[in-house]
């Protein structure tokens, strides 16, 4: 499984879209045997991160908040969409292979308060 995280210096973004990169894990047995990091790939576009992390391989995106049109996105392609989480990028996914970690459907609704999203 592959997990990628929405960071910013390995900890959790408020916003997916607008996010330094990922940190992306791959999990076997409930452990993390593999992280690497991708920067953002540019200027923020719907559906350009959600396709790029698709292609990649990834089943399980978590991120402090997340637009509709992206979780959307994720939802066509069997990804799992984790928001409202908070911490360290390693951290939450641990949470998230114990089965600790739970969405609270943060969903950014405009993205003029990109900010605020999560909260």
């Amino acid at each position: 499984m592959k997990i990628a995280v929405a960071s910013e210096k390995g900890m959790v973004t408020e916003h997916f879209g607008y996010c330094e990169g990922f940190n992306i894990f791959e999990v076997e047995n409930n452990k993390i045997v593999k992280s690497d990091s991708v920067l953002n790939s540019g200027p923020h576009k719907p559906g350009l991160l959600p396709n790029m992390l698709n292609d990649m391989g990834v089943n399980v995106i978590i991120a402090g908040g997340m637009g509709g049109g992206a979780v959307n996105i994720f939802n066509e392609k069997g990804i799992e969409v984790i928001t409202g989480a908070k911490g360290s990028a390693e951290a939450v996914t641990n949470s998230y292979i114990q089965g600790e970690l739970k969405s609270t459907g943060s969903v950014c609704h405009d993205h003029q308060h990109h900010d605020e999203c999560g909260n």
